[in-house]
């Protein structure tokens, strides 16, 4: 066929390897095209997140509980595979693994009830002749303030507060309404630190199978994920019962009053890198300088900051490990983020979210054929083992199950990986 010289031939049909002239005017530059690639997949990829954030802020009463069952499963595991292997079945070795627990937690609540129920009146009477001290000083110290002055100010404190029963009654509303809530949260939470116990190997087995070809990846970075959970609880646990210890012994040295509570809100605290640390020992102090003046509260402060340093240069390398050791400003990042997204519980769980995530990124990018140390060495000495997060198998579980000959609901050995 003739061309007519713009690409067409005789019957209007394009000629091949014609170029055809653009329709919408200028071509997008390179650049502007791949940012503008990248930035819908990031609005993507946010809408989606604040999703989830909505969602889980949405039923915080479901995965909150799931959440502290999880640190729990990763904390007792330990024992009841201890118990598994003397011989106990999985029911039994759980169900004792769940009285000793409860059993620990119900005598540190007793106790912990106990004592502040009868140092209270003390800690109160001590306030009191603290404030007299801190108003004769204001009055005949360097400041010389009057003591109508003084006087003027208690009064407007204590109108404030009356001006505001009504609100704080209707806080203590909310505050028993909260409670009865808390308990549910409890009881769901008891229940599933028990199933993930007894069961945690047939969850998780059942929470890969539809994985497919990248059932590997998965198993690999879900193991990689559990041994870093499992080594933050256990570190962080350790390193908060000694802080916890070592500032209770100086708060009793120095005659503070509310020991054991004191002791109890710095061992909960210290589950929150440095803030948590921060306002565990901010409430210390202004128990022991409200008790003991302020001589005392400086020499608890300055034993304060000295353990502290001790606990982050020594203990936490020591006793966490470097599996889930994140930079400062990682950690500050973290909790920031988790605390603007969940409050306090949010806070709580950020730190080990980053280092679980940190962790498990990499096995569940790397090829099959390049796994981690720590999984070829599960795999070299078990290969024929379904997955498990906690590293044992179910003591009431037989070795050859009906579901044996199904490719997708077994885990596949070194020799099947890809």
């Amino acid at each position: 066929m003739p061309d007519d010289g713009r690409g067409f031939s005789g019957d209007g049909r394009v000629r091949m390897g014609a170029k055809r002239a653009p329709a919408g005017g200028p071509p997008v530059p390179p650049l502007l095209a791949a940012v503008a690639a990248w930035s819908w997949r990031a609005i993507a990829i946010g809408v989606v997140g604040y999703g989830l954030v909505w969602i889980v802020g949405t039923l915080k009463f479901v995965f909150i509980p799931c959440a502290v069952a999880l640190f729990l499963c990763a904390l007792l595991r330990p024992l009841t595979a201890r118990l598994e292997r003397l011989g106990l079945p999985a029911l039994a070795a759980t169900w004792v693994t769940m009285l000793f627990g409860l059993a620990v937690l119900g005598g540190i609540g007793t106790y912990v009830g106990i004592q502040a129920n009868s140092e209270f009146p003390k800690l109160a009477s001590e306030i009191q002749v603290t404030a007299k001290s801190i108003q004769h000083w204001l009055e005949t110290g360097p400041f010389h303030i009057k003591h109508s002055q003084l006087q003027d100010s208690l009064d407007k404190g204590i109108d404030y507060l009356e001006q505001r029963r009504g609100k704080i009654a209707d806080t203590a509303l909310e505050a028993g309404t909260l409670t009865a809530e808390i308990l549910t949260a409890l009881v769901f939470m008891v229940f599933v630190t028990f199933f993930l116990l007894k069961d945690g190997s047939r969850i998780w087995a059942w929470t890969i199978s539809g994985t497919g070809r990248y059932r590997a990846r998965v198993d690999r970075a879900g193991r990689a994920a559990w041994e870093t959970l499992s080594q933050y609880v256990h570190g962080t646990v350790m390193v908060a019962a000694i802080h916890a210890v070592v500032l209770a012994v100086v708060l009793a040295i120095l005659g503070v009053p509310l020991v054991a509570p004191l002791a109890v809100v710095i061992f909960l605290g210290s589950f929150i890198p440095i803030v948590g640390i921060l306002v565990g020992g901010a409430l210390a102090v202004a128990v022991t300088f409200g008790a003991k003046g302020g001589v005392a509260a400086l020499v608890f402060l300055g034993i304060l900051i000295i353990e502290h340093q001790i606990e982050s240069h020594l203990l936490q390398p020591l006793l966490v490990g470097r599996l889930v050791r994140l930079h400062p400003l990682a950690i500050i990042l973290a909790i920031s983020v988790g605390g603007i997204a969940g409050g306090i519980p949010g806070a709580a769980v950020a730190v080990p979210i980053a280092a679980v995530v940190y962790r498990a990124w990499p096995a569940l990018r790397d090829p099959p054929d390049e796994l981690p140390p720590e999984v070829a060495t599960a795999l070299a000495e078990h290969p024929d083992d379904p997955v498990d997060p906690a590293g044992t198998k179910s003591a009431d579980e037989p070795e050859d199950s009906p579901d044996s000959g199904d490719t997708d609901a077994r885990t596949p050995t070194r020799d099947e990986l890809p």
